[in-house]
């Protein structure tokens, strides 16, 4: 069992910056890959980056540039580091932690924090 929370969202202007943690506890942390995912009001929930437990990460197009994501697993931490923020990047955003061990994949998400971009 992996339990995810999240905090650092609120309202930041345009242009803004925001870190977003996400505080894991529970099952051995560095065994998993870890991702941030966003869904604003009425769309599915994307992707927005990700980082394999190996170090290996990966960035939605959309936030490529902007974004960078990170862990800690000395202290089982994932972080979203947001910069020049825009109106679209409006969204709740959840962290998630996956792990496959042999057919079966092992899911496990936060409750989510609120990203509000707006002047």
């Amino acid at each position: 069992q992996v339990q995810l929370v999240e905090s650092g969202g609120g309202l930041v202007q345009p242009g803004g910056s925001l870190r977003l943690s996400c505080a894991a506890s529970g099952s051995i942390f560095r065994m998993y890959d870890m991702a941030w995912y966003r869904q604003a009001p009425g769309k599915q929930r994307e992707l927005v980056a990700a980082i394999t437990s190996g170090g290996s990460v990966n960035y939605a197009d959309s936030v490529k540039g902007r974004f960078t994501i990170s862990r800690d697993n000395a202290n089982t931490m994932l972080y979203l580091q947001m910069y020049s923020l825009k109106p679209e990047d409006t969204a709740a955003y959840y962290c998630n932690a996956k792990r496959v061990v042999g057919s079966i994949t092992v899911d496990y998400w936060g409750q989510g924090t609120q990203v509000t971009v707006s002047s």
